[in-house]
């Protein structure tokens, strides 16, 4: 079980034993009321990721780590911070469809759909990638998992940034992820720059993972979104 950081050590500010910042991101005058995110935060947590910094956030259920999408420098820190294995890609989360375009080679009837029904929200669609997207992202798979957050904070974060971020889980490779952030193992909160602490998050089994690049729709992880309502959501294509 790696270190984590002791309930006493967080606060607003400072941690008390390493530089990592730490911002309460509720509503100023509701600190617990996280649906319009505190602005100065987020525009603190925008420029640090510019500039090829790491911030740990509530992507939904668990906390992640954002960096800048578009930058291999700021990708092969979160590899490192994790101790990922190079194989295994890392999603990325965008602020609306119209960002799928310098991502993403085509989108398919099926990904329309279930785009329109389940984004923002906990599913995660499988692309061809674009030129642009770095193999570090996709492990040399010419994939590339993207998602819509439904979290306040996540969704202000990718507006801020104007570009995507990574949505990947702020855990070890192999360890549980995080719903809060007195959770996070000490070796990833002293090599962040900033923590948006959102309180303690619900948890669960995240998003549902759906390969859109064949012929046919493949669930590759089940999730929050069921198989049953992504095979409602796509029988209209079914239909003769």
């Amino acid at each position: 079980m790696p270190d984590q950081i002791e309930p006493d050590r967080i606060e607003t500010g400072q941690l008390k034993s390493d530089k990592t910042k730490i911002v309460r991101v509720g509503h100023p005058n509701d600190p617990m009321n996280f649906t319009h995110p505190d602005h100065a935060g987020i525009i603190e947590a925008g420029k640090i990721i510019l500039n090829q910094g790491i911030v740990i956030f509530p992507a939904q259920c668990l906390y992640g780590l954002a960096v800048d999408a578009l930058d291999p420098t700021a990708i092969q820190k979160i590899f490192d911070l994790k101790q990922r294995p190079r194989n295994n890609p890392i999603l990325v989360l965008i602020q609306n469809q119209k960002d799928l375009k310098p991502l993403v080679k085509h989108i398919p009837d099926s990904a329309r759909i279930l785009m329109d029904r389940f984004w923002p929200g906990n599913l995660t669609l499988i692309f061809e990638a674009t030129e642009k997207v770095s193999p570090l992202l996709t492990a040399h798979t010419k994939k590339i998992g993207i998602r819509v957050p439904s979290h306040p904070v996540a969704r202000a974060l990718v507006r801020q940034v104007g570009g995507p971020i990574t949505g990947t889980s702020a855990n070890l490779s192999g360890q549980p992820g995080c719903s809060c952030i007195s959770q996070l193992p000490s070796a990833m909160t002293q090599k962040a720059d900033l923590i948006l602490d959102a309180g303690h998050l619900k948890g669960g089994i995240g998003s549902a993972i759906v390969d859109v690049t064949g012929d046919s729709v493949r669930i590759l992880r089940q999730g929050m979104v069921s198989d049953i309502k992504i095979s409602q959501a796509l029988s209209p294509l079914t239909e003769t």
